[in-house]
């Protein structure tokens, strides 16, 4: 079985595809936010304009009824101008959030439907980083970035022509320094936009440094390896804080080096209308006007070039995103598939083979399992017990043979109705943070209370359910910690009981149990078997000796088949493992 490989669109691909799925949608307030953003623009521009007449007045003499009607106009721009901005602020806030809840919903869609093998060859903490990090960044550029930039390029085209319409000659004398500006603006994007992806990428190791040494903080305690861990950590953030910095440094050069420029057009238009006034040709109210547009444009450009900037970040992390979101599942439903029918849960495999990548881990397996049958997969570490198991439920799919349940090929079949006809029970079960009811009620949505209790019960976990202080409305913690180990398993065996599928799955259900503990859970486990067709993966071969088929598997392949009592007389591997573990002196413990 092969990973997927992930692709990354060309950037003009993705902007494309970032407005079509994001923006899209949302062109109602988007169009408003524009419009907005021209509205600031031109009423920007009209203030320049009105100076040149106000400047005039102050230096005329006018009626007094005349003096504060261009500063009172002015004012009434400048509030217009104000609420426009503002509104349009209140409409990207509410676009960009939508969008972040967009992009990271569809990430973790994408990612919680995704073959385990591509789970597994990425750490956890890439994924949340994606999800939290990229998903603002697109945020930013695809709504702040895309609405101001569109603000700010109509505002230094309002700017120019002021500029322009008051002293056309002075507008060519600022404009010289504006190839030149370009470059240096281009040069330093290209920088940023480098250094974004290397602290993406340095983002997700950082997440996956912290979440190891936390996961693993038991270990890391019994080794004394805080330091080495610290160091660890100290290593990524070191690493993402170079690109970090390497991206800020690059806006920080070039927002000087464009203000250098800039004051150097300022002072060469400051010495022209020097030299035109001493011939007396000044125009005080079209150079004041004049000369607060070059200052507009010149903040304008500024501003253009930052957030191009960010929306090249933008789209970096947008590439990243669909690059991700564009890899399908190779273990998914055919099409037209349909539900699978368990009338009498015969499960066989046949001539079975697997392969992680190119590492084959099963051989032409055969096997078969009847309803009311325990069969159990015995064998030493890395013998291909787990992987078989996994098939079942379509967790992998077989690379050759057939896999077939009531003679129905699996992958013929819904993965729906394959998994509802399942139920998995682990050696370490996982609980989320929730209450107990809620984690009993996982297998089957508004199941009762009545019901979620009649499991418990058949679990045998009733009576230390009612025992905690908020019986089935306690919460058991992250992963369950707050309940010991039997108290997880049967928890995890009563909602196998709520989900009551005709097919049992049970991976080392007591390897990890205490003796009282695992008396408990056989209990409830025998109870559970009962009339469904059982595969248990056992290290404990005490728990199996009752087992109606023992496969032994070896290499990948089934080595040894019968009962406990075949194989012991067969003196092969199965009697091995049997002698290494005292099995003759050992009670039975599943029937």
């Amino acid at each position: 079985m092969r990973t997927p490989q992930m692709t990354q669109l060309a950037p003009r691909q993705t902007a494309l595809r970032v407005a079509r799925l994001y923006l899209a949608p949302r062109w109602k307030a988007l169009t408003l936010a524009l419009l907005l953003a021209a509205v600031f623009a031109g009423l920007s521009g009209l203030v320049l304009e009105f100076l040149k007449p106000a400047v005039d007045q102050v230096t005329s003499r006018v009626a007094a009824r005349a003096i504060f009607r261009l500063p009172l106009i002015i004012i009434a721009l400048a509030l217009a101008r104000g609420l426009a901005a503002a509104i349009q602020a209140m409409l990207v806030n509410r676009m960009g959030n939508g969008i972040v809840g967009d992009v990271q919903l569809e990430l973790f869609r994408k990612l919680v439907r995704a073959d385990l093998a591509r789970l597994r060859a990425a750490h956890t903490g890439g994924f949340v980083a994606s999800v939290i990090y990229d998903s603002g960044l697109i945020r930013e550029a695809a709504t702040t970035g895309l609405v101001n930039l569109v603000q700010n390029g109509l505002m230094l085209i309002a700017a120019l022509v002021v500029m322009a319409y008051n002293d056309w000659r002075l507008t060519l004398l600022a404009l010289t320094a504006a190839p030149l500006t370009a470059l240096i603006l281009r040069r330093f994007m290209r920088q940023a936009i480098r250094a974004a992806k290397g602290a993406m990428n340095a983002t997700g190791a950082l997440s996956t440094a912290i979440m190891e040494g936390l996961d693993g903080v038991r270990v890391v305690k019994m080794e004394n390896r805080e330091a080495y861990e610290e160091a660890r950590v100290a290593a990524v953030i070191t690493e993402r804080q170079r690109h970090i910095v390497s991206g800020d440094d690059a806006r920080a050069i070039a927002t000087p080096a464009s203000d250098t420029l800039a004051y150097i057009v300022v002072a060469a238009v400051l010495a022209y209308e020097a030299w035109r006034a001493s011939a007396g040709h000044a125009d005080i109210g079209g150079f004041i006007t004049f000369f607060a547009a070059l200052l507009m444009a010149g903040q304008s450009l500024r501003q253009v070039s930052n957030l191009s900037t960010l929306i090249g970040q933008g789209v970096t992390a947008a590439q990243r995103l669909f690059a991700a979101l564009d890899v399908e599942p190779e273990v998914r439903d055919a099409p037209g598939a349909p539900e699978l029918r368990v009338p009498a849960g015969v499960i066989r495999l046949s001539g079975v083979c697997f392969a992680y990548g190119e590492a084959q881990v099963l051989t032409n397996v055969n096997l078969e399992a009847r309803r009311g049958e325990v069969v159990a997969l015995v064998g030493p570490s890395g013998a291909g017990k787990t992987s078989l198991l996994n098939l079942i439920p379509r967790f992998y799919d077989v690379t050759d043979g057939a896999l077939t349940i009531d003679g129905q090929d699996t992958s013929a079949v819904s993965l729906a109705s394959l998994r509802r006809a399942i139920a998995l029970v682990t050696q370490e079960p996982f609980l989320f943070d929730d209450t107990i009811a809620a984690n009993i009620a996982y297998a089957r949505a508004g199941a009762s209370q009545a019901e979620i209790e009649a499991a418990a019960k058949s679990a045998a976990a009733h009576e230390f359910i009612l025992a905690l202080p908020k019986g089935y409305q306690s919460r058991v913690g992250e992963a369950g910690a707050r309940l010991s180990g039997g108290q997880r398993q049967r928890i995890a065996i009563a909602r196998a009981f709520l989900k009551n599928a005709p097919i049992l799955l049970l991976d080392e259900p007591t390897s990890a149990l205490d003796t009282e503990s695992e008396a408990q859970v056989q209990t409830a486990l025998a109870r559970l078997m009962a009339g469904r067709t059982t595969l248990i993966i056992a290290h404990r071969l005490s728990t199996i000796r009752g087992a109606d088929r023992i496969y032994v598997l070896e290499g990948g392949q089934v080595a040894e088949m019968g009962d406990h009592q075949s194989l012991m007389a067969k003196g092969g591997l199965y009697a091995r493992l049997a002698g290494g573990q005292s099995l003759l002196d050992a009670p039975d413990a599943a029937a």
